[in-house]
């Protein structure tokens, strides 16, 4: 780079007209997202009973669904790496859409699965192209709100498919549950119809593969750490949500209208610690304020799971989602803010979505531990092991908060 490039990449860009519209579609499609993949763990033992298969088999599928998602974020992160956001974004959300919308005609169990690892695929493109488009499209000073928001569209999807299910499984059945995503997919594409296209990744595009690979395989440690930061991060996050209203149904005795309602609250106190610490990121740094949501969770635990009551139990699952998805809200900027610039949607993606691979296992564990150790124990032994890993890994980790995108 000579020196009149160098100083026209050193002036930050101007917050562009429509900005909002880009930032709006990224965080919402987040949220169908979330919500497709969140509906299946209300639906276990339904989904069980349909497919004449055991339980284990359902939970089986989130784990193949977690595996395939580093496929999607290699491929579709390239495409918007290489031809922008916008188009590559829209594409990822017809996809998964139109096949989750299939899902409840999978005339056996076979398909099923087929059909919840294409969705992996798709679920793992979307979050490295939505990421970057919002942390390069919203103004540099809310970039640690506006990573709380986008991340809290994971619990806000949660939260959604929590509503779903009691207002709609029993007035239409479970299969509407699946189909009503289609809306909000139409809506998400009219919103990034309406968006620019990232300045940033105009000024910092890449010129083809070659050079995409290069670039990532220059910058293999940050890689790695990244890659095992986000292994022990889906410990976290899947461990402590994946099953437990799996665990209220089987341990407490609690109907599913008692699990939903439980369910609704734990994601409102994810929704607020994803936006309360992502957005006091911008002030403690990235890794302090992390630091904070994670001994918020470890100190949630033992009512979260030992509460001898129905509301110690709900106190214990909105404080420790609290932490949990406030550690997550911080994950959108800091990712961004330590990928490489040409790389923003393919690195950040890939390395989210590794660690999806890679901790996928995790929920599978957890439910073989509850025959030993019992259901609460074994949730409470697994994710006090991975909060400790998380203390140290972000302890001694890097950090580049406020970091120029567009450099």
């Amino acid at each position: 780079m000579n020196h009149s490039q160098a100083s026209v990449a050193s002036v930050p860009l101007p917050v562009q007209r429509g900005w909002q519209f880009a930032v709006a579609s990224g965080i919402l499609g987040w949220v169908l997202d979330a919500y497709y993949f969140f509906i299946l763990i209300f639906l276990v033992d339904v989904l069980a009973g349909n497919f004449h298969v055991a339980k284990a088999a359902i939970v089986w599928s989130i784990t193949v669904t977690l595996a395939t998602r580093p496929l999607g974020a290699l491929i579709l992160g390239f495409l918007a790496d290489r031809y922008g956001r916008r188009g590559p974004l829209m594409i990822c959300v017809f996809f998964f859409s139109i096949i989750s919308a299939l899902t409840p005609f999978a005339p056996n169990y076979t398909l099923f699965l087929v059909l919840r690892a294409l969705y992996g695929i798709g679920m793992g493109g979307y979050w490295g192209i939505g990421a970057s488009l919002v942390m390069e499209s919203s103004p540099a000073r809310w970039r640690g709100l506006f990573s709380g928001i986008l991340q809290s569209g994971y619990s806000v999807g949660y939260l959604l498919a929590a509503i779903a299910i009691p207002l709609i499984e029993p007035r239409w059945g479970w299969q509407w549950v699946f189909l009503g995503g289609l809306i909000v997919a139409a809506l998400i594409a009219g919103l990034t119809l309406l968006s620019p296209e990232s300045q940033a990744w105009q000024r910092t595009r890449s010129a083809g593969a070659g050079q995409l690979a290069r670039i990532v395989l220059s910058h293999k440690k940050e890689f790695l750490y990244l890659v095992v930061l986000m292994t022990v991060m889906t410990c976290l996050s899947h461990g402590t949500q994946d099953l437990y209203p799996d665990f209220l149904k089987t341990v407490h005795g609690f109907s599913s209208a008692a699990v939903s309602h439980i369910a609704i609250l734990y994601n409102v106190g994810a929704i607020i610690g994803a936006l309360v610490i992502g957005h006091l990121s911008e002030r403690m740094g990235r890794r302090s304020s992390i630091l904070l949501a994670l001994a918020i969770a470890l100190a949630a635990m033992p009512a979260w799971a030992f509460g001898a009551s129905l509301a110690w139990l709900a106190v214990g699952a909105f404080v420790l989602q609290f932490g949990v998805q406030g550690v997550f809200g911080v994950i959108p900027a800091h990712l961004n803010e330590l990928a490489p610039s040409s790389v923003r949607s393919l690195f950040p993606g890939v390395v989210y979505q590794c660690g999806m691979l890679l901790g996928a296992p995790a929920v599978s564990v957890e439910y073989a531990l509850r025959r030993n150790l019992g259901y609460a124990w074994a949730l409470t032994a697994f994710e006090i092991g991975v909060i400790v890993a998380l203390f140290f890994l972000y302890g001694f980790g890097p950090e580049r908060r406020g970091r120029d995108l567009a450099s």
